[in-house]
């Protein structure tokens, strides 16, 4: 991605060397730290189902005081969420404006270890999330060599997919389709609450796409190879995909997040028209997502 002389957030709290230690287990995570965390139950043995089907708890955190220095890696990675989340900034106020609507920016935390939202207290093992109580996006930056390493995702526009598919997120929160949906999971049955979980992460991924294709209009960020890079991500944490690596088979019922088929498409459905209102996964029958 081209990123050169692009404006850094000022919407972010760098709470990096100001970690917890870790009193209790937090459960829980974003597009694909549940993802990620899943993976390692597997590969522990565990249910992947209880990680996969968690939501971030309330357990105790100790507050710690350290000496943490950065590495370079890290603030270059650091520097680099700060630049796209500002640019989700830009894309979304133009979008919400031309409907006559005020978008009003979530913050952006950084954290090592473990640190505490107002939905609970999480560690880095759950990977980036969005926590609508706070209105906050949530990420330890060392969960992207995490992504690269369990899951073979990689590249500058993978990662900015996964910061615009949280941001997503609070785009629903704002459109009060994450308070709908949640309500109607907490109603329904768990298959049918792990379908309207799909639908609404599949929105995210197609809010993803439409930051995208807003992005390079304003600043030509996309380069050659940035768009595979992003959609050989979304391939890589549909919940087909990784049951089947870790296990051998797939468990449908049991999807949450969509199958690597659906998140290309609607990612790419998104990164195509560039228009929130293509975006209703949740008009449609649960099998033509």
């Amino acid at each position: 991605m081209r990123l050169d002389g692009r404006r850094t957030s000022t919407h972010v709290d760098d709470r990096r060397g100001r970690s917890s230690g870790r009193r209790g287990m937090a459960i829980g995570g974003g597009i694909v730290g549940i993802i990620i965390a899943a993976v390692a139950t597997w590969l522990s043995g565990g249910n992947p189902i209880d990680v996969l089907s968690g939501a971030l708890g309330n357990t105790g955190f100790e507050s710690q005081q350290q000496t943490y220095t950065p590495t370079a890696e890290e603030e270059e990675l650091a520097d680099f969420s700060k630049k796209i989340f500002a640019g989700t900034e830009d894309v979304w106020t133009k979008l919400f404006a031309e409907q006559g609507r005020t978008y009003e920016p979530p913050t952006l935390v950084l954290y090592t270890g473990a640190t505490t939202s107002g939905c609970g207290n999480a560690d880095a093992s759950i990977g980036p999330f969005y926590c609508s109580a706070d209105e906050t996006v949530y990420i330890d930056l060392s969960f992207f060599s995490d992504m690269r390493r369990t899951i073979g995702a990689d590249g500058d526009f993978a990662y900015a997919y996964v910061i615009a598919h949280e941001v997503g997120h609070h785009v629903q929160h704002l459109l009060g389709q994450l308070a709908q949906s949640h309500d109607k999971m907490q109603r329904s049955s768990q298959t049918e609450s792990n379908h309207e979980s799909v639908r609404l992460e599949l929105q995210a991924d197609y809010y993803a796409g439409v930051w995208a294709h807003h992005d390079n209009l304003m600043f030509g960020s996309l380069e050659p190879g940035d768009i595979e890079e992003a959609l050989d991500a979304a391939q890589k944490i549909g919940d087909d995909y990784l049951q089947k690596r870790a296990q051998g088979y797939a468990v449908p019922d049991s999807f949450n997040h969509g199958t690597s088929a659906q998140r290309e498409r609607w990612l790419r459905k998104g990164l195509d028209t560039g228009t929130i209102a293509a975006g209703d996964t949740f008009s449609p029958s649960y099998s033509s997502l």
